[in-house]
């Protein structure tokens, strides 16, 4: 059972735990760790779980993060958990070529919301900024992060997309995403670059998440939209795990993997045990349509095990959270969009 988590640095812990699965990783690795786009909703965790990890074997290696690190105060909160940073435009080649070496690099670089204003910005962010890391790193071992929206829409009550089955999804970031996935392909087959491609929905931490904007709409008694009727959620901090320990199945050519639950989640359930939580009534709107975005996470179970953070856990800890008015980024996920317009 998790403990409960009543502050953001609390929070911040417990996604930064390192599990002993990241432990056996970073002790068969060897060198610096990069952590590229680190200043988004899962790079200070992640960065400092591998900073906790290399500190709990006795390894003094460098961890690294970079981003443009427009707020100083993210930069000095990781300075003080042993992460060095990099301020640094990963759209600029010339500040890339000045970057430290390193043989094990995570990109968490992308773009998803405000696609629909400026798609060209999408478009190169989630293209030509990989181009530009795999030219850097050709040499070292790269874990990108992509997404599970590269899949088309499945039947609800069907199987969820494997790794195997074919791209094809809806709107212009997903379709993006799909470009990011073939330049680092390009690139590991042209450099003989191990990669792996990190195919992750939905990384729940309280302050946003699919479970916090189903928890947010029960609890101020707005209706919840059951058109996308089912989604699967993992734990940031179990997510976060999952993406370093990639590091030991990096491949040429890139091998990917959905990161996510193993259960299919019926919306309407999870509100319903919130109304619960929460002691509100809930309320609906929409009618579920015939498809969503599922995905089939077996790969991942085979490489690194159950999650250490159930379903009901998440869901105390978000109905807790939004209870005692818990910080929030205010940034929804939009997972009831059906069309890919973010």
């Amino acid at each position: 059972m998790m403990k409960v988590i009543q502050s953001i640095n609390e929070l911040d812990q417990a996604l930064s735990e390192p599990t002993p699965g990241v432990l056996q990783t970073l002790q068969k690795i060897r060198g610096d760790i990069l952590v590229l786009g680190a200043g988004g909703k899962m790079g200070p965790t992640l960065a400092r779980m591998i900073r906790r990890g290399c500190d709990a074997i006795g390894d003094s290696r460098r961890v690294v993060a970079v981003s443009r690190f427009s707020s100083p105060a993210a930069a000095r909160s990781l300075q003080q958990s042993g992460v060095e940073t990099v301020a640094a435009d990963l759209m600029d080649r010339q500040q890339i070529q000045k970057l430290p070496d390193a043989p094990n690099v995570i990109s968490l670089v992308g773009q998803k919301f405000g696609t629909s204003d400026t798609p060209e910005l999408t478009w190169i962010t989630n293209t030509f900024i990989p181009a530009l890391i795999s030219e850097r790193y050709a040499t070292s071992r790269i874990v990108a992060l992509s997404t599970g929206c590269v899949y088309p829409l499945v039947p609800s009550e069907g199987p969820g997309c494997t790794e195997d089955d074919p791209l094809g999804p809806p709107g212009e970031y997903a379709n993006s995403c799909v470009g990011r996935e073939r330049v680092y392909e390009y690139f590991s087959k042209r450099n003989q670059t191990p990669m792996v491609l990190v195919r992750l929905c939905y990384a729940i931490d309280l302050r946003y998440g699919v479970l916090l904007d189903i928890a947010q709409k029960v609890f101020s008694q707005q209706p919840v939209d059951l058109t996308m009727g089912a989604t699967h959620v993992i734990w940031q901090g179990d997510a976060n795990a999952r993406i370093i320990q990639c590091f030991d199945h990096a491949a040429v050519p890139p091998v990917a993997v959905n990161i996510t639950g193993r259960d299919r989640l019926s919306i309407r359930s999870i509100a319903t045990r919130l109304e619960q939580l929460l002691n509100r009534d809930v309320r609906f709107a929409g009618v579920q349509a015939p498809t969503a975005w599922l995905w089939d996470a077996q790969r991942s179970y085979d490489w690194f095990g159950p999650p250490t953070v159930t379903l009901e856990d998440m869901l105390k800890a978000v109905a807790q959270w939004v209870q005692s008015g818990g910080e929030t980024l205010n940034r929804p996920t939009h997972f009831e969009v059906r069309d890919g317009t973010f």
